[in-house]
């Protein structure tokens, strides 16, 4: 219930597309605290399991995080500079890390470009539009920085699947939840 309490001003503002990009980074920073344990949580000898041949491995889907959140985070027009992604290949994004440690390295560098991109906007240009993907139109940056968190927590969930199937108890489960 704590958490609960936590994140629904945090949600609420960015809905509303208020608060400081400060405020905004910190839940990206949280968001990458969240995505970190559940990364590591999976043994390095299990990152290559996938629960059916259609579907991505662990690591897979890590990559698949970090490519991800530099390709949409992009859409914001920051200058900071962006991990190299292939913007043609939705499943990894041309991220090819095999090894845990440089899977992790790759979902921290995505993590470390949205935050240096929200930090450097205004709260009014985060309220400004901007085009993003051809799927999403016209939206704001605020928005845009709330569907990167939204795509990131919805492979979270499956990646708790992927534990489960492995005996590995996800990493929130451990603390009761949320």
């Amino acid at each position: 219930m704590k958490i609960f309490a936590r994140m629904v001003p945090v949600v609420t503002f960015v809905l509303l597309g208020l608060g400081h990009a400060a405020a905004q980074s910190a839940t990206v920073s949280g968001d990458l605290l969240t995505e970190m344990a559940i990364a590591e949580a999976m043994p390095e000898a299990t990152f290559a399991f996938k629960p059916t041949e259609a579907q991505r491995t662990y690591a897979e889907q890590i990559l698949h995080i970090a490519g991800a959140n530099v390709y949409l985070m992009q859409h914001l027009g920051g200058v900071a500079v962006a991990p190299d992604v292939d913007t043609t290949d939705f499943t990894v994004f041309g991220l090819s890390a095999t090894s845990k440690a440089a899977v992790l390295e790759a979902l921290g560098a995505g993590y470390d470009y949205g935050i240096a991109v929200l930090q450097e906007f205004s709260d009014e240009q985060l309220l400004e539009t901007v085009a993003g993907p051809r799927y999403l139109g016209d939206v704001t940056r605020v928005k845009m920085a709330y569907f990167t968190l939204s795509h990131a927590m919805d492979i979270y969930g499956q990646m708790a699947v992927y534990l489960r199937l492995n005996d590995v108890t996800p990493p929130a489960s451990r603390r009761g939840g949320v």
